[in-house]
C-alpha cells in the first residue's frame, strides 16, 4: 500500500465536515471576532445543527465544489444554549473550560468548536502526569541548537505556542491531571497573551505575542478533579461550563446508533443491530447511570461511569459481531456479558450490583411482558458464569 492510498480511521472535524464548513462561512456574512472563520451564530449552526431547515446561499454567493442548499446535521446533543455560552466566551477571547462526567462528549465539543472557529482542531496537548511546560511553551531542536546556538530556526513551537501566533484555539485535553507547575504556566499564557524566550533574550524573537484571536479550550473530568487540583488563580481565567449527560433516551439511542454506524463505516460493514435492541441497551445505560429506572425503580448505581461513550463502544462491538459471526447466536443475547464487562472496569465487585439490576428492572419489565427485556431476563445466567 502507498502513502497515497492510505487514509485515516477519523477524520478531525475539519476534514470530515468540510463542505459544512464553506457553506457557512458564505452563508453568513455578518460580523466576525478577529481571526475567526465563522460568525459567532454560523459556528452555533454548524454544531447544534440547522434544524432540519434547508439553508440556502444568498444570490451571487457561489464558492467552487459547495452546494447551493444544504441542511446542517446536529453534531453535539445538548442544549443549544450550552453551545451559545461557549462561543460567547471564545468570541471574548476568554479561556473556557468544559467539565463534566467521563463520556460526555468534551472532547468532541472543544474539537467542533476549534474547527468551526478556526479551521484546525489539531494543535491540541493531551494532559497526563507526564505533560511537561515545554510541551506548553517550547522545546529545542537540540542539533540546530548545537551547531549555531539559540536560534528562532532552531526553537520548536508547542501547540498553544502556534495558537499564540495564528491567532487560532488550542486544545488542553485533561487539565486536572497535569502537574501543578505545568498548569501554572497556563496561568501566565491566559493573562499576558504571550511567552517570553529567554534564550533569545536581546533579539525580536524573545517574546511571542499572542495573536487577535488566540484562546484556550481545556477539558477536564469531575472524576479526576483531585488529581491535581486547580489552583483558583487559573480558575479564574476559564469560563467553566459543565457537559452533562443526555437527558432525552430517544436522542441519546440516536447518536448512539449513529456513532456506531460510523464506526462500522470505517471498517466498510454495515451496522446489522435492530433499534429496538440498541434502545434496551441504552436503557440499561441510562438506569445504571442515574441510579434509577425510567419507571422510578431504585437501580444500585455502579463504581464505573456508564457513559454514553462506553455506550457506543458496547453498540459497535455488537454491530460488529453481527457482522463477522451471523447467524451464530442473537445479537441480544450478547448484551449481559458487555454490559458486565462495562459495570466491572472499576470494581469487579460490582457484578453483584448488576445481578442486582437484573433480579429488579430487568425482572420486573419481563414479568409485564416486554419481549426483549424477557429475553435478557432468561439470559440472567451469563451474568453468574
Amino acid at each position: 500500500m502507498t502513502a497515497s492510498t492510505l487514509t485515516r480511521q477519523i477524520d478531525p472535524a475539519e476534514f470530515a465536515h468540510a463542505t459544512e464548513l464553506e457553506f457557512l462561512a458564505a452563508y453568513d456574512d455578518g460580523p466576525r471576532p478577529p481571526g475567526w472563520r465563522l460568525t459567532p451564530r454560523a459556528v452555533v449552526t454548524f454544531i447544534a445543527g440547522s434544524d432540519d431547515r434547508e439553508l440556502t446561499l444568498p444570490k451571487g454567493v457561489r464558492p467552487e465544489g459547495v452546494p447551493v442548499k444544504l441542511t446542517i446535521p446536529r453534531k453535539f446533543v445538548g442544549d443549544r444554549s450550552l453551545v451559545e455560552r461557549c462561543v460567547v466566551t471564545l468570541a471574548g477571547e476568554r479561556g473556557l473550560l468544559l467539565v463534566g462526567e467521563p463520556g460526555t462528549a468534551k472532547s468532541m465539543l472543544s474539537e467542533l468548536l476549534s474547527a468551526a472557529v478556526c479551521g484546525t482542531s489539531e494543535l491540541v496537548v493531551q494532559g497526563t502526569a507526564g505533560t511537561t511546560e515545554d510541551q506548553l511553551r517550547y522545546g529545542w531542536n537540540y542539533a540546530l541548537l548545537l551547531a549555531s546556538g539559540p536560534s528562532p530556526e532552531a526553537l520548536v513551537p508547542s501547540p498553544v505556542l502556534t495558537a499564540m501566533r495564528t491567532g487560532a484555539v488550542a486544545r488542553i485535553e485533561e487539565i486536572t491531571r497535569c502537574l501543578p507547575e505545568v498548569q501554572d504556566a497556563m496561568v501566565s499564557i491566559l493573562s499576558d497573551r504571550r511567552i517570553a524566550v529567554p534564550e533569545l533574550a536581546g533579539t525580536p524573537g524573545a517574546t511571542i505575542h499572542a495573536a487577535p484571536g488566540f484562546t484556550l479550550i481545556a477539558t477536564a473530568n469531575l472524576r479526576d478533579r483531585g488529581v491535581s487540583e486547580m489552583s483558583a488563580a487559573l480558575k479564574r481565567r476559564f469560563n467553566f461550563e459543565t457537559v452533562g449527560p443526555i437527558p432525552d433516551l430517544a436522542a441519546e439511542t440516536a447518536l448512539v446508533a449513529r456513532q456506531a454506524r460510523a464506526a462500522l463505516d470505517r471498517v466498510q460493514t454495515a451496522f446489522a443491530v435492530d433499534d429496538a435492541v440498541l434502545e434496551v441497551l441504552v436503557t440499561a445505560f441510562r438506569d445504571l447511570r442515574a441510579g434509577r429506572s425510567v419507571e422510578g425503580w431504585e437501580v444500585e448505581r455502579p463504581s464505573t461511569v456508564m457513559s454514553t461513550a462506553e455506550a457506543v463502544a458496547v453498540a459497535t462491538s455488537l454491530g460488529l459481531a453481527a457482522a463477522y459471526f451471523p447467524g451464530d447466536r442473537d445479537v441480544l443475547s450478547l448484551v449481559p456479558a458487555h454490559l458486565q464487562g462495562v459495570v466491572c472496569k472499576d470494581d469487579p465487585t460490582d457484578g453483584a450490583k448488576l445481578l442486582g439490576y437484573w433480579d429488579g428492572a430487568v425482572r420486573r419489565r419481563a414479568e409485564e411482558g416486554a419481549r426483549l427485556w424477557r429475553q435478557l431476563w432468561e439470559l440472567r445466567d451469563v451474568l453468574q458464569s
